[in-house]
């Protein structure tokens, strides 16, 4: 049984694929495809691999975890199932952490290296999400004020496009954190609206099914509703344009800048990624068994892997 988590990141149509899984259950059931979403994973299932508050220390949170963990997926491969996917963003943080550190997910090596514990050496792949620089923290900025962040300020604007940390840094850390294992790499430009590629290249099965395939979910506000927000709390909601649409906070400087790191961002995938991840952008069908195995891997992908942790 091949296990495969999906970790994210946000704000690059997690909950539209999600969606998607969960109205398609019995037919991927029928497919041999389970899936553990939020539903699952945030109702006990993965509670303790990131600790929490509770008279328990951290370390006996996340050896329960293992455990109930370990029973849970047996299950699943004693029932037959051919491939386990496991999809929650929030494995490799919350974007309001990103907004206050400004920064990419500054601790996702640490929190995936906890559930790699947690999965015991079962998990056999995993998928990331990237999205433009620019259209990425526009849609974290915007959900970030319509949840109660202030409206930033010019120099939080700044510092955010002028961020040294791109996607390129959170793959290394992904690939640090969960060393052996395939990690493929899925640009929202892509497959933002194509939840059923998505599940075809993270299970090999062959085409999946194309029902609630176009479905969109938890699209980010427009100008209109986060003015009413913010003055709804008593905000200035002058700090925001006025027309409709969605808010672009950045300015011209600023979105070439960070297209341009993007595009670094992507050159760098498509000559390999020092061997330690798959850049995806092919979306025709997938024929069954044409996911590599992680046996299968090109030569050289954990190279430096070592000496990467230690770092």
């Amino acid at each position: 049984m091949d296990v495969v988590l999906h970790i994210g990141a946000h704000r690059t149509a997690t909950t539209t694929f999600q969606s998607y899984l969960a109205q398609n259950r019995a037919a991927l059931g029928r497919m041999g495809v389970t899936v553990w979403g939020p539903k699952q994973t945030r109702d006990g299932l993965l509670t303790g691999v990131m600790p929490v508050d509770s008279p328990r220390p951290p370390q006996d949170q996340l050896d329960r975890a293992r455990a109930r963990i370990a029973i849970n997926v047996a299950k699943e491969r004693r029932a037959g199932t051919r491939v386990l996917v496991i999809s929650d963003e929030n494995m490799i943080g919350a974007p309001r952490r990103c907004l206050r550190q400004g920064r990419l997910y500054p601790d996702i090596g640490q929190r995936l290296a906890r559930f790699a514990h947690a999965f015991d050496g079962q998990v056999t792949r995993a998928c990331l999400s990237i999205r433009s620089h620019d259209s990425f923290w526009a849609s974290v900025v915007s959900y970030g004020v319509a949840r109660g962040h202030r409206v930033p300020d010019r120099a939080v604007l700044d510092a955010l496009a002028t961020s040294p940390r791109l996607w390129r840094d959170v793959v290394l850390d992904v690939a640090c954190a969960l060393p052996g294992i395939e990690l493929s790499v899925l640009p929202y430009e892509i497959f933002g609206g194509l939840p059923e590629r998505v599940l075809e290249h993270m299970s090999g099965l062959g085409p999946m099914p194309r029902a609630h395939a176009r479905d969109w979910m938890n699209q980010g506000p427009g100008l209109g509703q986060l003015r009413r927000i913010v003055r709804e709390r008593g905000g200035d909601p002058a700090r925001l344009p006025e027309g409709p649409g969605k808010w672009q906070p950045f300015d011209e400087t600023a979105l070439r800048e960070m297209r341009e790191a993007y595009a670094d961002d992507l050159f760098w995938l498509r000559a390999g990624a020092e061997g330690l991840a798959q850049l995806t952008e092919e979306t025709g069908p997938v024929k069954t068994g044409t996911t590599p195995r992680p046996d299968q891997r090109k030569r050289g992908q954990d190279d430096g892997i070592e000496d990467r942790r230690l770092a």
